[in-house]
């Protein structure tokens, strides 16, 4: 499940971290309390995981990626899609007074499109995080009415966990 190239691990742990600390900020909006520390700690130890594969990406790239004239320009189209579904969809819900489903939404796109990234950068432990982050968005919003809960606490922490899980993971990789 290790990823072909230390690069492209490394790469993996930042934008995982960064993106890691980006939801458990999202899940601050309006959690539970006794949440809030725990959420910091995602937060930090995310940023930890995003400067530490922002570090070892610098000095393994030169040694080989699976990012090439090829594999390049359709990682751009993933993420294209992906950044137009989640703005038309955050836009869509907004319109029809669903705001609170925003992430809920976000989370869903974010999670289906490590699903093609998995084989196209030769990484196929991100089809682990596509499945895992999926599968909060798919049950957070449930998750959320039953607990009384804001479905951005409970999607934020549990995408910002797997994120942060999937970080860790890809530094094993990075650094073995």
């Amino acid at each position: 499940m290790d990823a072909e190239f230390a690069a492209n691990a490394a790469a993996t742990a930042a934008i995982f971290g960064v993106f890691g600390m980006v939801w458990f900020g999202w899940a601050q909006e309006a959690p539970p309390k006794a949440w809030r520390p725990w959420l910091g700690i995602g937060s930090v130890l995310s940023l930890v995981a995003a400067i530490i594969g922002g570090i070892v990406t610098e000095r393994t790239w030169d040694e080989g990626n699976s990012v090439d004239e090829r594999t390049g320009p359709l990682f751009g189209v993933i993420v294209l899609i992906e950044v137009v579904l989640c703005a038309a969809g955050a836009i869509w819900l907004r319109r029809a007074g669903r705001t609170s489903l925003v992430p809920v939404w976000i989370a869903l796109i974010v999670g289906l499109h490590f699903f093609p990234l998995a084989p196209l950068l030769g990484y196929p432990a991100l089809s682990i995080w596509a499945g895992l982050v999926t599968l909060v968005a798919l049950l957070g919003a449930a998750v959320a009415r039953r607990r009384n809960l804001t479905p951005s606490a409970v999607v934020g922490a549990g995408t910002g966990v797997a994120l942060l899980a999937g970080a860790v993971t890809a530094l094993v990789h990075a650094l073995t």
